[in-house]
């Protein structure tokens, strides 16, 4: 488990009433960044409560949760996974709240001269995915069918930030990512647009947690997830809109 804590204040009008509530917040690796920052804004508008992330690959976490451990807030980087802990009892109705789109990464000076998909195929360059049961990976799979093309992969993570973190210090030559976690690691990494008619983009669902201890703070930052606040920060991370969100709250 990857946990980060961020001390936030106590809840003004949405809170259980303890001045020292903390709510407990599993995220998929992918959110480290925008979750931070919507935390930041959390903090100023509700003064008190600490607010804990667990990030982790949305898999990961759904098995933790599956294993009787603590949550208050469960948002994945696909609907599948989050139907998993739906189907089991462990969340409320989610709601979709970003969408995100994959993209080629290399390093920065990319030395095995990538140029696109096809690239991917050639068993002589050190490719990094995600497994096909993260949503990444699911993704991955999907640009496969669609272009018709087998990557070999010679190694296959469970967190995209794995994947990320080897083509950002050389030990891979390309990897297959977010288009949100480039921001993430400018300066290491460069993009490589794969082409609209075969790229695969993921829903991000968000929850209240169904043993959350605090349902008011939980549901407090839920909203703050997918109100005007958290989906302008998305925005700015590289996100793209949920399929319901106005053209207001992603300006």
């Amino acid at each position: 488990m990857v946990a980060a804590a961020l001390v936030l204040g106590s809840m003004t009008g949405c809170s259980s009433g303890d001045p020292d509530a903390q709510i407990t917040v599993l995220a998929a690796s992918s959110l480290r960044a925008p979750f931070a920052q919507i935390a930041e804004e959390f903090q100023r508008d509700n003064p008190g409560t600490t607010v804990r992330f667990n990030f982790a690959g949305s898999s990961d976490l759904v098995a933790q949760l599956q294993q009787g451990a603590p949550g208050d807030v469960l948002a994945t980087a696909d609907e599948p996974t989050m139907a998993m802990a739906t189907a089991e009892g462990l969340t409320a109705s989610p709601t979709v709240f970003a969408t995100n789109t994959m993209t080629i990464v290399v390093p920065i000076d990319n030395p095995a001269g990538v140029t696109g998909l096809p690239d991917l195929t050639d068993p002589e360059l050190n490719v990094v995915v995600c497994a096909e049961q993260v949503p990444c990976g699911a993704a991955t799979t999907r640009i496969e069918a669609a272009s018709g093309l087998e990557i070999q992969a010679d190694s296959e993570e469970t967190s995209v930030t794995d994947v990320l973190n080897k083509v950002a210090t050389g030990e891979a030559d390309a990897g297959i990512v977010y288009v949100s976690d480039v921001a993430t690691q400018a300066g290491s990494v460069t993009a490589i647009d794969i082409a609209d008619d075969v790229n695969s983009t993921n829903e991000y669902p968000i929850t209240v947690l169904a043993a959350s201890n605090d349902q008011q703070a939980a549901s407090a930052f839920v909203q703050t997830v997918t109100g005007p606040q958290g989906q302008r920060i998305l925005t700015q991370a590289g996100f793209g809109p949920a399929p319901t969100a106005s053209s207001e709250n992603r300006s």
